[in-house]
């Protein structure tokens, strides 16, 4: 599948849900946006800045959008910027009961997400969720779905800085790192440039792809993305020097919780143990052993920083049979102990 939505979906939704009934009684897509403290800017400005000019390029208003907060106060993003909003997640509820339902609810959050799963939220998305409204979650918004139990068992993805996090701490989601993915009527996307991605799709669905390219155009674009482009990989930056080194250090972020021996990986690209001994010695300056070993490593980092796992099982999530072995492991590639990660 090249696309998160697409026309066969749309017309699904058509026939299943009064929201795009609505929308087509009415000719205009509504949005409500769920701003979070500390959202990335970056993914909203990417999400409805496209809108934007696809109503502008369209010469009519086809995507309207109303920002809601907690508190209905303004909301300081993670650059210090305040958004102003329109109402509080409460009243949003109230208004929900009695005024009818937007064509999809788009929930934007950024760094320390956890701490934002507050009672309100939870009941505003679990309303939208009975009434069979369209979801969309922005960067690491996708753990306040997984939170609410909105994703269960669900194919998803977040930004990269959240993967292994996300992955351990809720064991049955399906975690991919690609730029956006659609489960049913549920969209988790990366953010930051990849919302841009998401608003194109909607935009070529809803508006045509010539609209869509012309705001390609006037964005400087040239062109988006599919949502099964993968986010920034490890390894990505060598594709253009070597990509069989590319290759490898994508099926080693593949298995870190089981590590594959360098002979299988080998195998996998079609080059013997020692041709590959030779890329990353010429490519990388350094041994294909100790390269995934700092995969690892990393990965190992971002669950002691981003979770409130036991440090055991940190290590086995990151493919360390011991505690000592890992912690050895991870004073050798940081300098520091893994306890001192741990805020």
């Amino acid at each position: 599948m090249n696309s998160t939505i697409d026309r066969s979906h749309t017309v699904e939704w058509d026939i299943k849900r009064q929201v795009v009934t609505r929308y087509d009684q009415c000719g205009v897509y509504r949005l409500a946006i769920l701003l979070l403290p500390g959202f990335s800017q970056l993914s909203l400005s990417s999400f409805v800045d496209p809108l934007r000019l696809a109503n502008s390029i369209s010469g009519r208003s086809f995507f309207e959008w109303a920002v809601s907060s907690p508190d209905g106060e303004p909301v300081e993003c993670a650059s210090g910027i305040f958004v102003s909003v329109g109402k509080s997640f409460a009243s949003v509820a109230s208004y929900l009961r009695s005024n009818g339902l937007p064509n999809m609810v788009i929930v934007c959050a950024g760094e320390k997400v956890e701490r934002h799963a507050s009672a309100s939220l939870m009941n505003i998305l679990r309303l939208y969720r009975r009434h069979s409204v369209p979801i969309s979650a922005l960067g690491t918004a996708t753990w306040l779905l997984a939170e609410s139990g909105i994703l269960t068992d669900a194919a998803c993805t977040i930004h990269w800085n959240k993967l292994a996090a996300l992955s351990e701490t809720f064991g049955r989601l399906h975690v991919t790192n690609s730029l956006f993915v659609r489960d049913g009527d549920v969209v988790t996307c990366a953010g930051e440039f990849a919302s841009f991605d998401l608003a194109m799709e909607l935009i070529s669905d809803h508006l045509g792809r010539d609209n869509a390219s012309a705001v390609c155009r006037h964005t400087t674009a040239g062109q988006w993305r599919s949502g099964s482009c993968r986010q920034w990989e490890t390894g990505g930056e060598y594709v253009g020097v070597s990509k069989k080194v590319a290759e490898v250090a994508r099926l080693m972020e593949q298995h870190i919780e089981d590590p594959l021996p360098l002979q299988d990986i080998a195998k996998c690209v079609g080059l013997s143990r020692r041709q590959v001994e030779r890329l990353f010695e010429r490519h990388v300056s350094c041994s294909p052993k100790r390269y995934y070993l700092r995969v690892r490593v990393e990965w190992a980092k971002r669950l002691i920083e981003q979770t409130n796992l036991p440090l055991l099982e940190v290590a086995v999530a990151s493919g360390f049979l011991s505690s000592s072995h890992f912690s050895k492991c991870f004073r050798d590639v940081f300098g520091t102990a893994p306890s001192a990660c741990r805020g």
